[in-house]
């Protein structure tokens, strides 16, 4: 049962001890493995750096086996240049992250494995390693991100804890960078949504259905007070991300780089209050960069603290103010509901996960309970046949399931305005056309 977007729910904080999940996979490194961190070490985490690398030498072994004037050759930052002589330094902390992931401290995924987030391949700087706590399932589930600034009226804390909470319950995971203000309450929103859920496939499907992104090393709580918050997250089955060496504090310059796989990991991104001069557009920009959907809460015009929102709303981003809305435009992008999505999720990492630890090819308990849950979704009934009058079918061929504007179709099919418009109509009352945010979408 869904809960009105107005309702005011104040979760209690949890002073838990932080805890992770087993692992995926054995925590010792491969020799290949090793490599990979000692040069991301070397390179101090420096997307560009390693990327330069990796395209020269083929890969990180190769990339270590090199020469420093092979390295100098690349114009490679000074810095670089200097932790290349001291190499042993690298391979000290290598062996000290090492040793932390035999202890459970935290895990790590790494590029091309089957664990690490899809989404994250899409980018065009993907992180080649992944540090994670708590539920790794959580990283494969459809995401919808929830972002503001960190200094929020009342209002806007209500409204996205409940707007988290609502879209939690919905079956979404609420993703987040875990800062002050809006962060906190995304998290905090998703987190109560378990004690209300009645969309669980299984018994913690829909428990801790968050991911905290982190601008600092998987091992660096900040803000500092928000340990609470980091222990009870990991303790209801959520999950803690960094692309971050472990150790690494919070600077200016790891920020942005945590937005971008805020964005990165999500459907769409909801900014429900920032200024225009916030971190929080940066997050909204790079989500439209990816050709994903922002929605923005509009807010009173003297509200110094929204007006990012309503320079996003003037720019082209979608005003909401119901999470329904929200729901029906990411389920039309996406082309089926968010629990589907997700046991798709779920059922392809099974399969995955068996292929690396070399199970057997019967179906696991996993499976099973996946394909009953499948058997428990509603099925689409067959679509009637529609005959389309022959002076609607040329436009009607231009239609997909992906959506168009108008534009789109009057430039496809050489109408005028009026005629496309009237043309659309008829296929709306026809059932074979629905309209969506100034977008038309064959039924």
């Amino acid at each position: 049962m869904k809960l009105p977007i107005s309702r005011i729910l104040t979760p209690a904080a949890s002073s838990l001890p932080i805890s992770s999940s087993a692992p995926s996979s054995s925590s010792s490194l491969t020799a290949a493995q090793r490599d990979i961190l000692i040069l991301w070490h070397q390179v101090n985490a420096s997307l560009s750096a390693y990327a330069k690398l990796i395209d020269t030498f083929g890969s990180a072994t190769a990339a270590l086996s090199a020469s420093r004037s092979d390295w100098q050759s690349l114009n490679l930052h000074h810095r670089h240049l200097s932790r290349f002589d001291k190499r042993s330094l690298a391979e000290q902390a290598t062996a000290a992250t090492e040793e932390a992931l035999n202890k459970g401290q935290y895990h790590i995924l790494f590029k091309g494995e089957p664990e690490y987030p899809a989404r994250l391949n899409q980018l065009y700087d993907p992180p080649p390693i992944l540090f994670y706590r708590g539920n790794l399932l959580r990283l494969h589930e459809a995401q919808i991100a929830i972002v503001g600034t960190r200094k929020p009226t009342p209002q806007a804390l209500k409204i996205t804890f409940d707007l988290a909470q609502y879209l939690a319950q919905a079956g979404y995971v609420i993703t987040s960078g875990l800062a002050m203000g809006v962060d906190r309450q995304a998290h905090l929103g998703a987190l109560a949504s378990a004690e209300t859920s009645a969309l669980a496939v299984d018994n913690d499907s829909y428990c801790g259905r968050t991911v905290g992104v982190m601008g600092t090393g998987i091992d660096v709580c900040y803000p500092k007070h928000h340990d609470d918050l980091f222990a009870q997250i990991i303790h209801q089955g959520g999950c803690l991300i960094s692309e971050l060496l472990p150790g690494t504090p919070p600077n200016k310059h790891t920020f942005p780089r945590r937005n971008r796989l805020v964005a990165g990991l999500s459907l769409a991104t909801v900014v429900t209050e920032a200024a225009v001069k916030s971190g929080s557009l940066i997050t909204a920009r790079l989500t439209s960069e990816q050709g994903k959907q922002v929605f923005a809460i509009p807010s009173h015009i003297d509200n110094s603290n929204a007006e990012g929102c309503h320079h996003l709303i003037r720019e082209g981003a979608t005003l909401v103010y119901h999470p329904d809305q929200i729901i029906e435009d990411v389920q039309i992008q996406e082309g089926r509901s968010p629990r589907a999505a997700t046991l798709v999720a779920r059922q392809k990492q099974t399969k995955d996960l068996a292929k690396v630890s070399g199970t057997s090819n019967s179906q696991s308990a996993s499976d099973q309970a996946t394909n009953r849950a499948f058997d428990d979704l509603p099925k689409s009934a067959p679509t009637s046949q529609v005959d389309i009058p022959a002076h609607l079918t040329q436009l009607f061929a231009q239609l997909d399931w992906s959506g168009q504007d108008l534009d789109a179709l009057i430039a496809a099919t050489d109408l005028d305005t009026p005629s496309a418009l009237s043309q659309l109509m008829e296929l709306e009352l026809l059932g074979v056309v629905t309209q969506q945010g100034g977008r038309y979408f064959r039924v």
